[in-house]
């Protein structure tokens, strides 16, 4: 029997990308999502996690778990911290998108640039790279790369503003970093585009995100 993910997203955009990234790195998994996309709403009118968006979160990894779940994938690095919290409560492991991504830009440089649409995903994303620093022992340099106006732009149906907003943005905070982070998985698609322009790496959250689900059902010894 194939394993079971469950995937909860808490918007609609990154569902088919990230569909083809599962189809290539695990082809036999059965890959299930839950889509709410009012999650990533209601975060960013209120600028934080309210105990709504908690509540609702934690209900849908609990559906998930009874779904057959042998990982839960969490989506969306602005509520990561909501997904390290209820793991308690769940028994399976849920892996988030963005932590492999982390891990990686925190022990193999030294000064990170993280680039952001919202402010809700840049704060989570920087305090998941210098936890993960800390854990190795490790000093980093954190530059804020927030893309004012990048969000808005493509919301309201202008995606070259969107991308020229965030281009601008990496240049300018490539400058004082060695790498690079995309905070939203969303951006993978620039992840090219983007290294070609500043000459640096760069890592973004999908692939390497799935690849840690892969790793996760391998170490619990489920076949995929």
């Amino acid at each position: 029997m194939s394993a079971t993910v469950v995937a909860v997203y808490t918007g609609q955009g990154l569902c088919d990308p990230l569909k083809a990234v599962f189809k290539d790195l695990l082809p036999d998994v059965r890959l299930i999502n839950l889509i709410d996309d009012s999650l990533i709403a209601d975060v960013n009118r209120a600028g934080r996690i309210t105990p709504a968006v908690y509540g609702r979160l934690l209900n849908y990894y609990q559906i998930a778990e009874g779904m057959g779940a042998d990982v839960i994938f969490n989506t969306c690095s602005s509520v990561g911290e909501v997904a390290d919290e209820a793991q308690r409560f769940i028994g399976v492991p849920i892996v988030k998108i963005d932590d492999a991504m982390a891990a990686q830009a925190a022990v193999s440089y030294d000064r990170i640039a993280v680039l952001a649409t919202l402010p809700s995903t840049l704060e989570p994303t920087m305090r998941l790279i210098r936890r993960h620093a800390d854990a190795a022992g490790r000093s980093v340099k954190m530059i804020s790369g927030l893309a004012e106006g990048a969000f808005d732009a493509l919301v309201a149906g202008r995606p070259e503003e969107h991308d020229r907003i965030l281009l601008e943005t990496a240049r300018r905070a490539a400058g004082e970093a060695d790498v690079l982070v995309l905070a939203q998985g969303s951006m993978a698609r620039m992840e090219k585009q983007l290294a070609g322009l500043i000459g640096k790496p760069v890592l973004s959250s999908p692939r390497l995100g799935v690849r840690r689900v892969k790793e996760t059902l391998a170490a619990r010894g489920i076949g995929t």
